[in-house]
């Protein structure tokens, strides 16, 4: 199974229906790792290179993939890595942090508010696995004038319903809390 080839038309799609730059990043030596882009054509654009490393806890990738690990695992990452201020908006607080993930998981996206970026917004979702583990995220990123407070909700929705079909396509499935209660009652 190709991920990148599985995510690329619905990433299109999403760049076209947000007008953002679409992204997809995998999990790699504790980092978000760009894979590939799909660049809007906006004069004013976010942009990050292929094959660059994102952070975890201050990027939507890295956010997504985050709130979607074990805690124990998630636990480790942080402690190792730290939680380094990049912008003044940074979350360096692992309570704070763990307030957002909890956050991020009930909507099914993550936000990233000019925490890695002054003046960059990104919105991103996990794609799962047949095992309903998170293998990668895909995110829409712009700049604050485009993506206000008031739109981060649409583009969530947006992103997510794109993470979910690609998770689909690729043969993956999310658990849902209420999943797992209805497989152990049964």
């Amino acid at each position: 199974r190709q991920l990148v080839q599985t995510a690329r038309p619905h990433l299109r799609l999403l760049m076209d229906e947000s007008g953002e730059t679409a992204n997809l990043a995998v999990l790699d030596n504790d980092q978000a790792l760009c894979l590939y882009q799909v660049e809007c054509g906006q004069m004013m654009r976010a942009m990050t290179r292929l094959g660059s490393r994102l952070p975890l806890h201050c990027s939507g990738v890295g956010k997504a993939l985050l709130q979607a690990m074990p805690e124990r695992r998630r636990a480790g990452i942080l402690h190792h890595h730290g939680l380094p201020r990049l912008t003044a908006r940074t979350i360096t607080r692992p309570t704070d942090l763990n307030v957002d993930l909890i956050r991020s998981h009930k909507l099914g996206y993550a936000i990233d508010d000019e925490e890695h970026a002054i003046g960059l917004r990104c919105v991103a979702a996990a794609i799962y696995d047949e095992r309903s583990e998170a293998i990668a995220a895909i995110s829409v990123s712009g700049p604050t004038a485009r993506i206000t407070e008031d739109r981060m909700a649409v583009l969530g929705t947006m992103v997510r319903h794109a993470a979910e079909t690609i998770t689909r396509d690729y043969g993956g499935r999310r658990s849902d809390p209420v999943d797992e209660q209805t497989d152990r009652e049964t």
